[in-house]
């Protein structure tokens, strides 16, 4: 019920002409600081300077749609754009959980590979059914966080409550013997401080935009080994963008490209900074080893892959186009 609260607060209409410009309004759910909210930003800006009477305006952290709450008045029209973790709408297209599943993307060059790979086609043919484009693609590698003993391999997460941030990681920690919290990353601050949760996966970014340095006792960093990709685009209506004229088509695209090229090199940097704001705060940190990336990547092949390869129309033949990508 709370999504229609919300939505039937916001259902005016979210693109507005006067005087021959138009405003697009763009929510998500991270801190102004986050790289994501740059990306936004970026976009934003380079619009402005095009000088196509366009504007964005940006509601970040929360404040327009909950955080979990933007797929849907997304793709009604009721919101314009957002950037947004698309596995959170794995409910709605279970195709998407597919975006956050462990050990299927190696590296932040890899995960660009994917980006521009016929198994993001086929996403992208989902994401257009249900009237929505990508204009930014953006991977975002993560780690482990927990308030006591360090978590490396699948037998340290036994008996801990753990928030994974999606289905097939949570498919996999529950393998392992987790019991699972399931919540946005911009809820996991305080459930940690309530210690509903003993450790957490989430990105890079999010672990220093909101503060986890602050109550982790132990960081696993994503570093030369990763477990941990989240696809996260930045979206915007489909019949939205088709009513704009040719020249702030053009001017959009310009800018998603140029923030796009920002997103990746800006992501490869995320994973060591967050490291130095763990150490600086005095939070022991871990290492994953490649023996300790098979151990997760087998139990997720007999958990999540197999769930997932079984569960959802055509899972297998999606799963094998990621896994092609080299």
């Amino acid at each position: 019920m709370q999504f229609f609260k919300v939505a039937a607060l916001a259902a005016i209409p979210f693109i507005s002409t006067a005087a021959g410009a138009t405003e697009l309004r763009l929510s998500h759910q991270f801190a102004p600081g986050d790289l994501r909210h740059k990306i936004a930003q970026m976009v934003a800006d380079e619009v402005a300077a095009a000088d196509v009477d366009l504007t964005i305006r940006i509601f970040p952290s929360g404040s327009l749609f909950k955080a979990t709450e933007q797929y849907l008045p997304l793709s009604r029209g009721q919101l314009d754009m957002t950037v947004f973790p698309l596995s959170y709408a794995g409910g709605q297209r279970p195709e998407y959980n597919l975006t956050l599943m462990p050990g299927l993307i190696k590296s932040h060059d890899h995960a660009a590979r994917m980006n521009a790979s016929p198994f993001m086609g086929e996403i992208e043919k989902i994401l257009n059914e249900d009237d929505i484009v990508t204009l930014v693609h953006g991977y975002l590698a993560g780690g482990f966080a927990s308030v006591d003993n360090c978590i490396r391999k699948p037998e340290d997460v036994k008996g801990k409550t753990v928030r994974a941030a999606g289905k097939g990681f949570e498919e996999m920690l529950q393998a392992a013997g987790a019991s699972i919290s399931s919540m946005p990353s911009s809820e996991t601050y305080n459930a940690m401080q309530q210690h509903v949760l003993q450790a957490l996966n989430t990105s890079s970014s999010s672990f220093v935009s909101f503060r986890l340095q602050e109550l982790a006792k132990c960081y696993t960093p994503a570093g030369d080994v990763a477990l941990w990709f989240m696809y996260q685009p930045l979206l915007i209506n489909k019949t939205t963008f088709e009513e704009l004229t040719e020249d702030q088509q053009k001017a959009l695209r310009d800018a998603s490209a140029k923030a796009e090229a920002y997103y990746l090199e800006e992501a490869k940097k995320e994973d060591a900074t967050s490291t130095e704001v763990f150490r600086a705060a005095g939070v022991e940190i871990a290492e994953m080893t490649p023996e300790d990336f098979a151990a997760w990547k087998q139990l997720a092949e007999q958990s999540s892959y197999a769930i997932f390869a079984k569960d959802v129309p055509d899972g297998q033949k999606l799963l094998d186009m990621a896994l092609s990508v080299e």
